[in-house]
């Protein structure tokens, strides 16, 4: 392993763990009743919410108060999930809750109550246009959207190959 690997590994190895103190203080806030602030990153809401957006996470108070519509943050080993409640079902003494993406394909294995970290309360995307209350409840276009977010991607692809094209075509006029 050369000098470059080695420092290559070091710091995955530290944001890794970056991330996993990001994620611990990220729980713990919300379990103290605190309001969270996180930036997405990817496109599994989009259009709803687009990468870069702000999210303002509310802890759960109430169970009650989170319906089908709302989206919610729920838990999970790497972080969390942003994701729109579909529904809920009970199964014995315990309540099930249905996530999906606005633009995934399918809905998320459901979660527990005890998973789900709270409720998102607000938004503000990069052109600090706001969203809140039942401006974030609304019915996704779940196939429309997953054809808009394939053809960003599709544009993002190309643009990334283009950019290596040109890169190694004027790195060898040199």
């Amino acid at each position: 392993m050369n000098q470059a690997e080695k420092e290559h590994g070091k710091h995955m190895e530290k944001s890794g763990n970056d991330h996993k103190i990001a994620r611990d203080l990220g729980f713990s806030l919300l379990s103290e009743g605190r309001i969270l602030r996180i930036r997405a990153g990817g496109y599994s809401m989009y259009p709803s919410i687009k990468p870069g957006t702000t999210i303002l996470i509310s802890p759960k108070e109430n169970m009650k108060d989170i319906v089908p519509g709302d989206i919610i943050a729920w838990k999970r080993a790497q972080g969390f999930v942003v994701h729109r409640l579909i529904r809920t079902e009970e199964r014995g003494n315990e309540i099930l809750y249905y996530t999906r993406g606005d633009s995934c394909r399918h809905e998320d294995s459901p979660v527990t109550g005890e998973q789900i970290a709270g409720k998102v309360i607000r938004t503000e995307d990069r052109k600090n246009r706001i969203k809140k209350g039942d401006q974030l409840r609304k019915k996704p276009a779940y196939p429309l959207n997953r054809i808009i977010v394939r053809f960003i991607s599709g544009i993002k692809h190309l643009t990334n190959n283009l950019s290596a094209i040109f890169a190694k075509a004027s790195g060898s006029n040199e």
